[in-house]
């Protein structure tokens, strides 16, 4: 095999991620807090608890549709950066770019404040502050996890990871033991439904972008396909990743359902879990699930910390305007400067948005010209109101890496592809993941109406800021192949005598 050397540098430090610590990775970004709040809702919108399960299975199976069509490629084009890499390979250097940009200013940022200031509101309540204080205490609280989280990524791949591993063993213990609890003291006739039951009126569309929204953060392994030991596994990291969050979202919801009855677990709270172990352990119930929400919410501020810091590490690389970001400490071996932008950026939004004095503060800001105020208590908070206005842009990019997969066979025929896939796979799987983006993007823009622009306004700062950092010159690594890499093992087996080709690449 050649040497591990690719756009980052020989010095980079690359290769130290096996195929656990990317499963990890995927689990810790993916299972956030979304599992303990959007179920009943979800519940609500669908007619039986059977169906509740199947949206929940159904987008699991979309999620490995998508996960299928990223294995292709981050084998072909295994490099730091993901995204990055397939949009600046398929469309030229101003969509990469704007890729990247929009992770920092609006997506990645943004996720990462969301998780850091659930931590926070949940510490606060693990201690009993009182509500005087609580909001001053949770921001406090997320902004030390932000800058823990963060300089513990200052010591480079191996120490991250074993951070990382420890807080998504942790979150799966605490998600088995609301399992548990659910089995200690079960509802009776859980699963009945009543024959007047009414369904909410966003119905099956709704519940299935809210499950969506669940299963969002699985791709972003790619980010960091080129720290992975065998780049080849990055295949198995996101099959593996998809299928094992799909089934713990199926016991957890199932759990759900168990504990609470499916007419009692339509009832919209965001204590769903808490009334499981509530149930089965008393009071302490509460103070359990707190301590996994907030172990679950920093799993998944390390898994976004230490992936966006490589999209970003390669965004420097390549764009002078942030050539900054492109620094390595050899000694530390980690992108430094990348780290500390992204917390700095995190902070800011933990600040701006996240707490009633940052919030007052834009709402005069656009009085003072004449703007309509924020509708955030529609969008329920600050975080969730970013997220509503920055989602379409992020199914957008979503889309655009579907598109690269065709772009990219026509660009690069020739190319060796360990993963590939072949008929009737291909075309009929991008297709779908393309349908699913489209349709996300739908829903998130009709959801968001024009509070979109929070979104769209920073994405399109983006263009002045490509302007000040040149045309530039293509590096090599950006726009040429990564080397080929040695055929991956085959997932099915070869080509069948009816001519219907595997998954993979035949050897």
């Amino acid at each position: 095999m050649a040497e591990n050397k690719d756009s980052d540098g020989a010095e980079s430090g690359h290769g130290k991620l096996s195929l656990w610590d990317t499963v990890s990775i995927i689990v810790g970004i993916v299972i956030g807090s979304s599992i303990f709040t959007t179920p009943p809702t979800i519940f609500e919108n669908v007619g039986g608890p059977w169906i509740a399960l199947g949206v929940w299975a159904f987008c699991g199976l979309l999620s490995f549709v998508g996960a299928l069509c990223y294995a292709e490629l981050a084998t072909t084009y295994p490099r730091a950066g993901g995204d990055y890499v397939y949009l600046t390979r398929a469309f030229d250097r101003p969509m990469g770019f704007l890729f990247g940009w929009a992770q920092l200013a609006v997506i990645l940022s943004s996720s990462t404040g969301a998780m850091a200031f659930i931590f926070g509101e949940y510490c606060a309540g693990l201690f009993e502050v009182g509500d005087s204080d609580k909001p001053q205490i949770a921001a406090q609280a997320a902004i030390g996890a932000v800058v823990v989280l963060t300089a513990m990524n200052f010591f480079g791949v191996v120490f991250g990871k074993w951070v990382q591993n420890a807080l998504v063993i942790v979150k799966l213990l605490g998600l088995t033991l609301i399992i548990v609890a659910a089995f200690i003291k079960p509802a009776e006739n859980a699963f009945s439904v009543p024959e007047n039951i009414n369904v909410g009126g966003g119905g099956f569309p709704l519940a299935m972008i809210l499950v969506l929204y669940a299963f969002g953060g699985w791709n972003d392994a790619a980010f960091v396909a080129a720290d992975m030991s065998d780049r080849r596994s990055i295949t198995k990291a996101l099959l593996y990743g998809t299928i094992g969050i799909t089934v713990v979202y199926l016991l957890v919801n199932f759990a759900y359902i168990l504990s609470l009855g499916f007419v009692g677990a339509r009832n919209w709270r965001p204590t769903i879990a808490a009334d499981v172990l509530t149930n089965a352990f008393g009071p302490a119930g509460g103070k359990i699930i707190s301590a996994i929400v907030m172990t679950s919410a920093l799993g998944a501020m390390n898994g976004l910390i230490f992936t966006g810091s490589r999209v970003y590490l390669t965004l420097g690389k390549e764009h002078s305007v942030f050539a900054f970001l492109g620094y390595w400490n050899k000694t530390l071996k980690s992108p430094v400067l990348s780290l500390v932008a992204q917390a700095l950026v995190t902070i800011s939004m933990i600040l701006v948005v996240g707490t009633g004095m940052g919030r007052d503060a834009v709402d005069s800001a656009l009085d003072t010209v004449g703007i309509a105020k924020i509708p955030w208590g529609q969008y329920f908070g600050g975080f969730n109101t970013l997220y509503a206005g920055g989602a379409p842009v992020f199914w957008i990019f979503f889309l655009l890496t579907g598109f690269s997969i065709f772009a990219l066979r026509a660009r690069d025929p020739n190319i060796e592809r360990p993963f590939m896939l072949r008929a009737p796979w291909y075309p009929v799987l991008p297709i779908i993941f393309c349908g699913m983006c489209l349709f996300g993007f739908v829903s998130a823009i009709t959801y968001a109406k024009w509070i979109s622009l929070l979104g769209f306004v920073p994405l399109f700062l983006g263009l002045p800021l490509y302007w000040l950092s040149g045309k530039g010159e293509q590096t090599e690594d950006s726009m040429t192949p990564n080397e080929p890499q040695p055929p991956a093992p085959r997932l099915v087996g070869g080509p069948s005598e009816h001519g219907v080709q595997d998954l993979g690449r035949p050897s």
